[in-house]
């Protein structure tokens, strides 16, 4: 067998000698241009790559209201009579995640005990806001992260084989136009394991990049704690609305067994032949329009509990008792200057509005940034061969300086972009201000008027309540008609309405400025202090 040396061929390549008359350094010359992009191709690029610098865009809003809400609106109020002082009243609205929550364990038949106290630490652990700002929160970190990265150097390594046979024909090389050149060159091979490290030393926008993101993560995290005041808000609104519900229902059930005994009065007497029988029916149709009442509270009330389940987490179908009745408790030692100050001073969304503004001003100057010069290192060690036992080392050590000249207005449109989202989040900070001055001074309005309308609607019930006596004392000694019965019966249903809503309007009022002022998780206890009476 003849070998490739003896033939004049070396891995498919002509030998270095006189072929066919021609001289070897001729011979070489076409092989050039063949082995130019070869030895390109072989010449394996560093595994750290150069990173150019750009500004990251941030959201135009950064608002965290986008995860729902939580707030007082002024509706018709849900038991009021035609004969109710208080035709519409503050009620909590709950919307987005804060209504929602993760329920945990397993229903019991036994009813739960549930106070209010229990129910706000519930909410604040298993509320879908919770979760949802939880989540937030690691997201920013995780973008926090990725932005420190661009900062820090960065260290990869490859193994790479390679395998290659070319045709000389299809870059037009053939034995016709130059003797001596083969058609086929290879197969040879070749391989690199090689390591890398790459490192922007100067990075202004990534600089800045990584301070707004910082920005972010304080933000979110002042929201987090935004949120437990409004889920406390939430949690203890809708706790009072079910206790109300739950009064509504006592004070019903109250009526219906007056208007009953009112009706059996009316049935002995007209037994008796001492009244009509249109008392009769009078009495009757108010014992059941009683009755009807009755049935619908209940029905509300049921839905209350419902709706404080879900914002807490408990399981699906889990019966449970109130134990707080939540009665009249004066708050002292509180004006409205001193509220708003404590409000400027506490609120965590406004603080959280404060970074997202700084972190949308680094956003800004990150795209400025863009304009200017910035200078990395690549450096990369390693063995190129044919095989291992035939390999050297290399060693690559490159500095680059970037200076951008004209990006086609992309850094342009960064800027304006940077600078809107700076001018929007200034005008929300600013709106958020006036959005607190505006709850603290309404929750006091709301407070002040509900002062004065527990006192007088405790007062209708006791006058409501001796005029009820009278009137059934009349008509037991015949000198009424059961006319004047059924209206003191209706005054004394408006009147536990009016006072009901009342205190209901009272205690939302102070949680309402507990949360105006930002400390509505601190203060919860301080506001509604344990009061033992259990509601089904």
């Amino acid at each position: 067998m003849v070998s490739e040396a003896a033939s004049g061929y070396v891995y498919g390549f002509p030998a270095l000698r006189r072929h066919n008359g021609v001289k070897p350094l001729r011979t070489l010359i076409p092989f050039l241009f063949v082995l130019l992009p070869l030895a390109a191709m072989a010449q394996v690029p560093s595994p750290a790559t150069e990173r150019l610098p750009v500004a990251a865009p941030v959201p135009l809003s950064g608002r965290s209201a986008q995860i729902g809400g939580v707030g007082t609106a002024r509706t018709t109020n849900p038991g009021g009579l035609p004969t109710s002082a208080n035709t519409s009243i503050n009620t909590v609205q709950v919307q987005g995640a804060y209504s929602g929550s993760v329920p945990q364990g397993t229903a019991t038949a036994e009813p739960l005990a549930l106070s209010l106290d229990n129910a706000i630490r519930r909410g604040l652990q298993y509320n879908l806001a919770t979760t949802g700002y939880d989540n937030a929160l690691r997201v920013a970190e995780a973008q926090k992260m990725m932005a420190r990265s661009a900062l820090l150097p960065t260290v990869s390594m490859h193994l790479l084989g390679d395998e290659q046979q070319s045709s000389l024909a299809a870059f037009g090389f053939t034995p016709s136009l130059i003797p001596g050149i083969p058609s086929i060159v290879g197969p040879f091979h070749f391989f690199d394991l090689r390591a890398g490290v790459a490192m922007n030393v100067v990075d202004f926008p990534s600089l800045h990049n990584n301070r707004a993101a910082a920005e972010n993560v304080k933000a979110t995290r002042l929201a987090a704690k935004d949120a437990r005041d409004l889920i406390v808000l939430a949690v203890s609104g809708t706790y009072l609305q079910a206790i109300a519900a739950a009064s509504r229902v006592d004070a019903s059930k109250a009526q219906v067994n007056s208007a009953d005994a009112v009706y059996q009065q009316a049935v002995d007497r007209n037994k008796a032949g001492v009244n009509a029988r249109i008392d009769v029916l009078r009495s009757q149709v108010e014992l059941q329009v009683q009755q009807q009442r009755l049935r619908s509270l209940q029905a509300d009330l049921e839905k209350q509990k419902l709706n404080l389940g879900r914002l807490i987490g408990l399981p699906p179908g889990q019966e449970f008792t109130m134990t707080d009745s939540a009665p009249y408790a004066p708050l002292e030692g509180l004006d409205l200057p001193q509220a708003l100050d404590r409000a400027y001073k506490n609120r965590s969304d406004l603080r959280a509005a404060q970074a997202q503004v700084a972190a949308a001003e680094q956003a800004q100057r990150a795209a400025m940034a863009e304009r200017l010069p910035s200078a990395g290192v690549l450096a990369d060690y390693g063995a190129i061969g044919v095989d291992p036992s035939n390999s050297h080392g290399t060693v690559t050590l490159t500095g680059v300086l970037h200076m951008p000249i004209f990006e086609g207005g992309r850094i342009r449109a960064d800027i304006d972009q940077a600078r809107a989202a700076v001018d929007q989040r200034k005008a929300e900070l600013a709106d958020l201000r006036g959005r607190i001055d505006y709850e603290v001074r309404s929750a006091f309005v709301d407070l002040q008027a509900a002062v004065d309308q527990v006192r007088v609607s405790r007062s209708s019930v006791d006058l409501a309540s001796e005029t009820l006596t009278q009137a059934r004392d009349r008509f037991a000694a015949g000198v009424a008609d059961t006319i004047e019965t059924v209206q003191a019966e209706e005054s004394v249903a408006a009147a536990n309405e009016d006072f009901i809503s009342s205190l209901y309007s009272y205690n939302l009022a102070k949680v309402s400025l507990a949360r105006a002022m930002g400390v509505a998780e601190e203060s919860m206890k301080e506001l509604f202090p344990a009061t033992p009476q259990a509601h089904q």
